[in-house]
């Protein structure tokens, strides 16, 4: 791979990593809710499923994907349902709203690195990184992509996780925290409009 397209790569891991999605908007709910330290196993989960993704894209499922058509709207109609099952357990989160009564538990490393399967940015990430920077799709090329993007892709979503420990500040009553989780919640179910109406 040249410097060039390890440049631009770079580039659009970290736009597309930092910027507003399904993961990042769970991940700063987590850091309000949960703290910095419980919401790790998220993190490490959000960016080593998302790494495994796309090398698998890279070694071709995008093709066995293609072979069946329909699959790509099972994958919708599923990713619409979990989300907005996500999108229900943040807003009636009591992580934060009665920390010594939660029930409520952070996202595991399993449930995040699953969930990328059903993330809509995560799936449009992966195909546009091996679609777009390797010209040549061998095994070499897919995992420097894969590498750029957990170089690359960890930081950034540890800010937003920083970013909701530190809100946390100002989350201080029931009703606040409650707002916050709602937000969050309508953050993400907003998320969904590019896969309702593509």
């Amino acid at each position: 791979m040249s410097i060039e397209l390890l440049t631009a790569l770079s580039i659009f891991a970290f736009v597309s990593s930092i910027t507003l999605g399904p993961n990042n908007i769970m991940l700063m709910n987590s850091g309000a809710n949960f703290g910095f330290k419980m919401s790790i196993p998220h993190m490490f989960g959000v960016s080593l499923g998302f790494c495994l993704m796309i090398i698998l894209v890279g070694l071709g499922i995008i093709q066995l994907l293609n072979m069946y058509p329909i699959s790509y709207d099972v994958i919708r109609v599923f990713s619409i349902a979990y989300l907005l099952y996500l999108a229900f357990k943040m807003a009636t989160s009591d992580a934060g709203i009665n920390p010594g009564q939660t029930k409520s538990k952070p996202m595991t490393f399993m449930q995040a690195a699953l969930f990328q399967w059903v993330n809509p940015k995560a799936l449009s990430m992966a195909l546009t990184a091996i679609t777009v920077y390797t010209p040549t799709q061998s095994l070499e090329t897919t995992l420097i992509v894969a590498a750029v993007y957990v170089v690359i892709n960890l930081p950034c979503i540890s800010f937003w996780i920083v970013l909701g420990r530190e809100m946390k500040r100002f989350l201080t009553s029931p009703v606040r925290m409650r707002i916050f989780n709602v937000t969050m919640t309508v953050l993400l179910v907003a998320s969904l409009y590019p896969v309702i109406f593509p």
